[in-house]
C-alpha cells in the first residue's frame, strides 16, 4: 500500500542512487537497435561553484529533454564536465592559504608548490556543484566527467594553442586589455561589472602653443547663434579621470565644429608635463554634449585607443600592473621632453602614487596653477572586476590574441546558412552583432592556475610555439646555432645581461591561458579529440546546447569557431537561450539587493520535483521567469495531487493488465480519457520537440489534475460503486494504464516521484516492472475517438459553465437550482438523458429539463447549440447582487485607471525600473480581464429583471 503522504527528502536521494547503480545514465542506455543519437554537452560550471537558480534552470531544461529522448529511445549522451575557472581557484585557494595564517603568499611559495596546492583542494573541495546536481536529478553520464585541466583536454588545448599559431591566427600583440589591479590580471568583458557611483566631472583649461588664441562664443540668441565672445588661450577639456592625462598625446575635436575650425593643426602644451601635442578633427566627438574636445590618451582607454590607431598617436602607458603612477620608466613619456621645473615637480610629487591618490593631487595642482576651469558632480558607470572587487584599468601590455575576425567568418555563416539555429530566433541578430564587429581575441592572463602558454623566450625577445619544452628548446638551439639553457625568467634575463657566450638562456612565457580557451573546445574535446574516439565519431555534432544569452559571445560563438575550425562542422545543430530566474517581483537576484533565492534550500523544503516543474512551467520562450516561493508550494501541491490519486487508483484495485489495449474499451468514458491521454501526450511531445517547455508542462499539468485527476475519477465514480463488475474491471484497467501513461508523460520533469510510484504501484498489485521508468518508452498515442470525446467534454463544459455562473450570481453552495435547457437538438437531448444523473451531482442541479421557451427570470449562457438556463429568481437577491457587482467593478475600473495613467507617463516609463514597469502592465492586463468578467455577470444579472 502506498504511504499516506509523499515524502521528497527520503525518496529522491535513494531513487537516485538507484538509478546509478542501474548505469541508467550511461551513453546509450535504453537505445534502440540502430537508433539515432542524441547529445548534449553541460555548460560546465566552474570548480569552485554552487548550484544557483540559473544553474537550476538550465540543467532542468537539459535533464527534460535528455530524458525524453532516452524514453524515445535515441542513443543519449548528456556530457558532464567542469571548468578549472582561473581566477576564482586561484583565488579561493590563496583566501584559504591566508586562512590557514603564516602569511605565506602563492609568489612565497612558489608557482610548482601553489599549483600542486590547487590540485589538492582540487581534490579534496572542488566540484561540490556536481553532487548539487544529482541532488536536482540530472541524468548526465558521470562516467564521462571530464575537466578542463585534465590530461586529455591539455592534450587538445595544447593541440590547438601550437596549430593556430603555426597558421598564423594566434599572434602576440601590445593592445589595452580589461587590467585588474588587484588580481595583477587581464580579465575578460564578462568579468568586468559596471557599477554605477557618484563622481565628478572635471574640466580642465589646457593651453594652446605658440600665443595662438580664438574667440570661444560665450551667449548665444534663441536660434543658437553666437551674439558674444571671448578670447581665449586655453582649450576646455572635461574627464572624469585626471590621472591619466600625463599619458595624453592629443586633443580632438569634431570637424564640423565652428568654435575649433581654426584650431585644428595647432598645438596644446600639456599641463604638468610640458609635452607639445595636437589638436586634430575626428568626428568621435559629440558635437551636442560636452566641452566639443576631447583628450585623447591611447594607452588607457579602449577608444582612444581606436583614435590613436586612425591617427598614428603615441601610446604612453603611465601607470604600472597595480595601477601606480610611472613616469621616468614609461615608454615615450620623457621623449622630447624639457627637464623644466613643472616636469621636475610633477615627476617628485607623483612618482610611484596609487592612481586615486595621484588623480587629487593632479587636481589640486591644476587649480593651483589656476587651470582648472569647474567641477561638475558626475553619476557614472565604473568598471569593475567582479573577482577583484576594484575598477579595472584600461592597460596597454603584450598579450596572445585569436584572430578572431578570420575564424568568424565560417562560423557567421553557420547561422546565416541555417546550419545552426537559435530558439528564439531573434538571438541570431545579437550573434551576428558581436561576430561582425568582433575584435581579437585576448587569449592570456597573468595566472598561475590554468593552461601555460606553450611559447619559449630566447634573450633577444624571439620565441618558440611548440606542443614540448625538448621540441621548442631543439628550435631554439638550431636557431641560434648553440646550445640552450632554461631558466626562471629573471635568471634567463639576468645571464643575457651578464654576457653568457656559450649557451643561450631561455625562459618559458608565464602567463596561463583563458579559461573561455579550454572550454571553446569543449564539443569536441570531451569527446576525446584530438583523438579519433568511437564517441568523436558517433556524438559529435551535438544535438542542442541550452546556456543564457550573457555568454553568446564569450562560450557559444567561439565553440563554433573552433568547432568549425577543428571538426569542420558546427558544434550543434540548435542553440536554446533561456531566460533570466528573477525573484518575484521581477527584480535580477543579487546579494546586495538580498533577493537572491537558493534552489538547494527549495529542494529541501519542498523537493526537487517541485523546482523543476515550477522553473519548467514558468520557461516561456524570451520571457524571464518571476519566481515565487509559493509557485514552488503550488507544485508540490501537483506532486501530492498525483501521489493522491495513485492512492485512489490503487485503492479501487486498478492494476495494470498484461496484454490491456486501450483501444478496444467499450464505456464512453474511458473511450473519452484514452483519447485525451493521446492528445496529451501528442500535446507535449510536440512542445518538447520545439523547447517550448512551457507549453509542455502546462499541457501535462492540465490532463493530469483537470481532465484525469479531477473528471475522469469524478466521472467513473459511481461505475466503481455500481454492481456492473464488467464495467467496473474496464475502468479499473483503463485507469491502471493512463496512470503509468501519466507517470511516463511526467517523467522528464518530475523524476523522482514519477519513478518511486512506478516501481511501487506495481510492488502493491503484486508484480515488479521489467524495467526502471527512466529506461521505458515514452507513450505513443493511440487513436482517437472523437465522438466519445465531444459527448465527454460536452458534459464537461456543461458542469463548470453552470459552476460559473453559480459563483458570478453568488448563488449558495448549498442551494440547488433547476437546468433547463432551450434550443437543444436530438444529439443533445440524448446527450442529457445519458448524462443526466452527472450533471445534477456535479452541478448541484435540482432538475435537468429541456423547453421551448426560455424562462423569466433565467441566467442564461450558451453551450453548444442549446441555452442552458439558470431560473435564479427567489434564490439570490438581485438588487443587493446587483450592488454587490456595482461596488466592485468600480474599485477594479478606479484602479485601472490609475495604473493605466502612470503607465502612460513618460517620466515614470523613463525612470522606474524595468521589473516595475513590466509588474505595472501585468496589473492593467489582469484587472482588464476581472473587469470583462464583471462587467458580464452584471449583464446576466440585468437580463434577471
Amino acid at each position: 500500500m502506498l504511504d499516506k503522504t509523499y515524502e521528497a527528502a527520503s525518496v529522491e536521494p535513494r531513487i537516485y542512487e538507484a538509478w546509478e547503480q542501474a548505469d541508467a545514465f550511461k551513453a546509450g542506455a535504453g537505445a534502440e537497435d540502430g537508433a539515432a543519437t542524441y547529445s548534449i554537452v553541460i555548460p560546465p560550471p566552474n570548480v569552485t561553484g554552487s548550484l544557483h537558480m540559473g544553474h537550476a534552470l538550465n540543467n532542468t531544461l537539459q535533464d527534460i529533454m535528455v530524458r525524453y529522448q532516452r524514453m524515445r529511445g535515441r542513443d543519449v549522451l548528456w556530457q558532464p564536465g567542469m571548468d578549472h575557472a582561473g581566477i576564482a581557484t586561484q583565488m579561493v585557494v590563496e583566501r584559504q592559504m591566508a586562512a590557514d595564517g603564516g602569511n605565506i603568499s602563492r609568489r612565497d611559495l612558489g608557482r610548482e608548490a601553489f599549483v600542486e596546492r590547487v590540485w589538492k583542494w582540487k581534490g579534496e573541495s572542488g566540484g561540490m556543484i556536481f553532487n548539487q546536481l544529482k541532488r536536482l536529478g540530472a541524468s548526465c553520464d558521470w562516467s564521462r566527467e571530464r575537466f578542463t585541466m585534465d590530461e586529455g583536454l591539455s592534450k587538445a588545448v595544447l593541440e590547438v594553442f601550437v596549430s593556430l599559431y603555426k597558421e598564423n591566427l594566434i599572434y602576440k600583440d601590445k593592445r589595452l586589455v580589461n587590467w585588474d589591479p588587484k588580481l595583477l590580471t587581464a580579465i575578460s568583458d564578462l568579468e568586468v561589472e559596471q557599477k554605477e557611483m557618484q563622481g565628478n566631472m572635471w574640466h580642465f583649461r589646457y593651453p594652446l602653443a605658440d600665443g595662438v588664441t580664438y574667440q570661444h562664443p560665450v551667449a548665444f540668441d534663441e536660434e543658437g547663434k553666437a551674439t558674444e565672445f571671448e578670447t581665449r588661450d586655453y582649450i576646455v577639456i572635461a574627464t572624469t579621470r585626471p590621472e591619466t592625462m600625463l599619458g595624453d598625446t592629443a586633443v580632438i575635436v569634431h570637424p564640423d565644429d565652428e568654435r575649433f575650425k581654426e584650431l585644428q593643426g595647432k598645438d596644446i602644451i600639456l599641463p604638468l608635463v610640458g609635452r607639445r601635442i595636437p589638436i586634430i578633427a575626428d568626428d568621435y566627438v559629440d558635437l551636442e554634449t560636452g566641452t566639443g574636445a576631447m583628450k585623447v590618451t591611447p594607452a588607457h582607454d579602449f577608444n582612444d585607443f581606436d583614435i590613436g590607431k586612425r591617427h598614428d598617436l603615441a601610446q604612453i602607458s603611465i601607470m604600472d600592473r597595480e595601477a601606480n603612477i610611472v613616469l621616468r620608466e614609461a615608454e615615450g613619456f620623457m621623449d622630447g621632453l624639457e627637464m623644466t621645473d613643472e616636469l621636475t615637480k610633477t615627476l617628485e610629487t607623483l612618482e610611484g602614487v596609487e592612481r586615486f591618490a595621484a588623480r587629487k593631487l593632479i587636481v589640486s595642482m591644476l587649480d593651483e596653477k589656476g587651470l582648472l576651469d569647474e567641477v561638475v558632480d558626475h553619476l557614472n558607470m565604473v568598471p569593475h572586476g567582479d573577482r577583484g572587487g576594484v575598477p579595472i584599468e584600461p592597460m596597454l601590455t603584450d598579450q596572445w590574441y585569436v584572430d578572431a575576425k578570420t575564424m568568424a567568418q565560417p562560423a557567421i555563416a553557420s547561422v546565416r546558412e541555417g546550419r545552426t539555429k537559435f530558439v528564439p530566433a531573434n538571438w541570431d541578430k545579437t550573434y551576428y552583432e558581436w561576430m561582425e564587429n568582433i575584435q581579437p581575441w585576448c587569449i592570456s592572463r597573468q595566472l598561475w592556475w590554468g593552461h601555460r602558454i606553450p611559447a619559449w623566450y630566447g634573450p633577444d625577445g624571439k620565441f618558440f610555439v611548440e606542443k614540448s619544452e625538448e621540441e621548442a628548446l631543439a628550435a631554439a638551439a638550431e636557431f641560434y646555432g648553440k646550445p640552450v639553457k632554461l631558466m626562471e625568467q629573471n635568471d634567463a634575463l639576468a645571464a643575457h645581461d651578464a654576457g653568457e657566450a656559450d649557451f643561450v638562456a631561455m625562459y618559458r612565457d608565464e602567463d596561463v591561458l583563458d579559461t573561455w580557451f579550454s572550454s571553446a573546445l569543449w564539443p569536441f574535446s570531451t569527446m576525446g579529440w584530438p583523438d579519433k574516439t568511437a564517441e568523436l565519431a558517433r556524438y559529435y555534432p551535438t544535438s542542442v546546447l541550452v546556456t543564457g544569452f550573457d555568454i553568446i559571445f564569450f562560450w557559444v560563438a567561439r565553440m563554433m569557431m573552433m568547432g568549425n575550425h577543428y571538426m569542420k562542422t558546427e558544434p550543434f545543430d540548435t542553440v536554446y537561450i533561456h531566460a533570466l530566474v528573477r525573484d518575484e517581483k521581477g527584480a535580477k537576484m543579487s546579494k546586495s539587493k538580498g533577493n537572491v533565492i537558493d534552489p538547494l534550500a527549495l529542494i529541501e523544503e519542498y523537493g526537487a520535483d517541485a523546482l523543476r516543474f515550477t522553473l519548467s512551467a514558468m520557461a516561456a520562450q524570451g520571457r524571464d521567469i518571476k519566481l515565487a516561493t509559493s509557485r514552488v508550494a503550488g507544485y508540490r501541491n501537483f506532486a501530492t495531487k498525483l501521489w493522491n490519486v495513485c492512492r485512489f487508483a490503487e485503492m479501487n484495485e486498478c492494476h495494470a493488465v498484461e496484454g490491456f489495449d486501450p483501444a478496444l474499451v467499450k464505456q464512453t468514458v474511458n473511450r473519452w480519457i484514452v483519447t485525451e491521454t493521446s492528445r496529451a501526450i501528442r500535446e507535449v511531445s510536440e512542445a518538447i520537440d520545439t523547447y517550448r517547455f512551457n507549453d509542455a508542462a502546462g499541457g501535462a499539468y492540465r490532463f493530469v489534475w483537470n481532465t484525469f485527476c479531477d473528471w475522469y475519477v469524478e466521472l467513473t465514480k459511481p461505475i466503481f460503486y455500481s454492481d456492473d463488475e464488467e464495467a467496473k474491471e474496464e475502468v479499473r484497467a483503463t485507469t491502471a494504464w493512463v496512470r503509468d501513461e501519466i507517470l511516463k508523460l511526467l517523467h522528464p520533469f518530475m523524476p523522482f516521484i514519477t519513478e518511486e510510484l512506478w516501481q511501487r504501484t506495481a510492488e502493491t498489485a503484486g508484480s515488479k516492472r521489467d524495467e526502471m521508468l527512466v529506461l521505458s518508452s515514452w507513450p505513443t498515442p493511440i487513436g482517437e475517438d472523437e465522438e466519445a470525446a465531444a459527448e465527454i467534454n460536452w458534459l464537461i463544459d456543461m458542469i463548470v459553465q453552470i459552476r460559473s455562473v453559480r459563483s458570478e450570481m453568488n448563488v449558495p453552495a448549498g442551494a440547488k437550482v433547476p437546468v433547463v435547457l432551450s434550443g437543444a437538438s436530438e444529439q443533445t437531448k440524448e446527450r442529457l438523458a445519458i448524462h443526466e444523473a452527472a450533471i445534477i451531482k456535479n452541478a448541484r442541479a435540482e432538475s435537468v429539463t429541456t423547453a421551448d421557451e426560455i424562462p423569466q427570470g433565467s441566467a442564461q449562457i450558451v453551450v453548444g447549440e442549446a441555452t442552458v438556463c439558470l431560473p435564479l429568481a427567489g434564490v439570490i437577491d438581485l438588487d443587493a447582487e446587483k450592488a454587490r457587482l456595482g461596488k466592485s467593478l468600480d474599485k477594479i475600473v478606479g484602479e485601472l485607471t490609475k495604473i493605466s495613467k502612470k503607465l502612460e507617463n513618460e517620466r515614470f516609463l523613463a525612470k522606474a525600473p524595468e521589473d516595475v514597469v513590466a509588474a505595472e502592465k501585468e496589473k492593467v492586463a489582469e484587472l482588464a480581464e476581472r473587469k470583462e468578467k464583471m462587467e458580464a455577470a452584471l449583464e446576466r444579472l440585468a437580463a434577471l429583471g
